[in-house]
């Protein structure tokens, strides 16, 4: 490992050890606080909090050190990669359904055919598209060395419809699912097919990054890819229950998706009620670092929080869907623990971050007790740096995202959790919800 990389990876555990002798310090003060706050209730509140508090820093501590193991146990020598790169590679059916994505699928499929890969097909279904976006896969039609382009057009049915329809049609034994907007790194393929040498395995899922980092939103959301998204997966990749494989990229033994009946059409999550589907049956998912796609994130607030709404909503109604499944015992403790921390992720840290916030910014203003706000927040944010360095060191990123991760605390994730409180009230209520669909601005030239 470089020597800068190290730096950082133990920047972050200095960071982490501060946190938590931050924690236990509030904790013993808030036992011996100022006459002021000596309200049971206002006291006992506080102490809940930073208990919690403490969780996290728990959390973190755990998930960044399965990550790191994670890391070490999928690191290939340079010989190793060559020895066991003629053994494992299959042909490969992609799947790239596609709704009105007119400015991106060209994109997208010239990033597949740029895979270091040696025998592939690539199926474009376009899900009754209004735009252009059957005329311009309908252009790139037809063989391109080792990969064959193929377009299939059907009436409008959803996502999770287009690739029923890619599996049934596919000609090879495993495939590559990947959305309209997303882009692969040449690597891609080729970094997942090795996971696949233990049969136990049914699904290698990807990493995902962001790559239309034009603004402010859409850079905090490069962060939030990074730490938020892919630290947790590198921790349950090395449990082998990855929770979520992302639509962006997720590769699959075709056979078992037959088995399973595909994709089902009623969540608005199909990638995490598909991936709950084949934990329960017994099957692994790992993760795969170096399998890259690029995605286009929302630019806009309202558009982001749109997103975040629907992916709460439809994770919690993947859940709830599978819980059965989930309480069953003969379900392995691995997914349990993967499915604690989505719902964790859902619904009890947005819980807590909102009311813990709201709670301080109310004693701050009742009993001038500034000191529990500033370290409530400072803690956090401490956090949030120390995974922030840790995964950007661990997937060799831009360093300028590091200090992101001080708005990250205080504004973005604040919204975010904001957004899935209410995603889980509304879920809750079983409020009717309709399909949004982001809007595309295409990549820059």
């Amino acid at each position: 490992m470089r020597r800068p990389r190290y730096t950082l990876l133990f920047l972050s555990g200095v960071l982490l050890v501060v946190a938590l002798a931050g924690v236990l310090s509030i904790l013993i003060w808030s036992f011996f606080a100022p006459p002021d706050i000596q309200n049971a209730l206002v006291r006992g509140t506080v102490v809940l909090l930073i208990l919690f508090l403490g969780i996290l820093v728990i959390r973190y501590v755990v998930l960044l050190w399965l990550g790191y193991l994670q890391h070490v146990e999928q690191a290939m020598s340079p010989e190793e990669e060559r020895r066991a790169a003629p053994a494992m590679l299959p042909p490969v059916s992609v799947l790239i359904p596609a709704y009105n994505e007119g400015l991106v699928i060209q994109d997208a499929i010239r990033s597949v055919l740029r895979l270091d890969y040696p025998r592939l097909e690539i199926l474009v279904i376009d899900d009754g598209s209004t735009d252009d976006t059957a005329a311009r896969a309908a252009a790139m039609e037809g063989r391109h060395g080792k990969a064959v382009v193929r377009v299939i057009s059907k009436a409008n049915a959803g996502k999770a419809a287009a690739l029923n329809t890619g599996i049934a049609l596919a000609r090879y034994p495993f495939v590559c699912c990947i959305d309209g907007d997303s882009t692969l790194a040449p690597g891609s393929l080729r970094a997942t097919m090795r996971h696949f040498r233990d049969p136990r395995v049914a699904a290698v899922a990807g990493n995902v990054k962001v790559e239309n980092r034009r603004n402010l939103w859409s850079r905090l959301q490069a962060l939030e890819y990074i730490e938020g998204l892919n630290m947790p997966r590198r921790a349950q990749g090395f449990l082998r229950a990855v929770n979520i494989i992302p639509g962006p990229i997720g590769v699959f033994r075709r056979e078992v998706l037959r088995s399973l009946g595909g994709y089902d059409s009623d969540t608005f999550a199909e990638d995490a009620d598909l991936t709950l589907k084949i934990l329960t049956h017994g099957y692994r998912i790992e993760y795969a670092p170096d399998a890259i796609a690029y995605t286009e994130a929302p630019e806009t607030l309202m558009g982001l929080l749109r997103q975040r709404y629907r992916w709460t909503r439809g994770i919690l109604q993947a859940i709830g869907k599978r819980r059965s499944a989930l309480l069953s015992s003969k379900t392995d403790v691995a997914v349990w623990l993967s499915v604690a921390m989505m719902l964790f992720e859902a619904v009890l840290w947005p819980f807590m971050n909102v009311v813990g916030n709201l709670f301080f910014i109310g004693i701050f203003l009742a009993f001038d007790a500034g000191a529990y706000v500033v370290s409530w927040w400072l803690l956090l944010t401490l956090l949030d740096v120390a995974a922030a360095l840790h995964t950007v060191a661990i997937e060799g990123e831009d360093l300028s995202l590091v200090p992101l991760a001080v708005i990250y605390r205080f504004f973005f994730i604040l919204f975010i959790d904001v957004a899935k409180l209410l995603a889980s009230v509304e879920e809750a209520l079983k409020l009717e919800m309709t399909w949004g669909k982001l809007e595309r601005v295409g990549r820059p030239a």
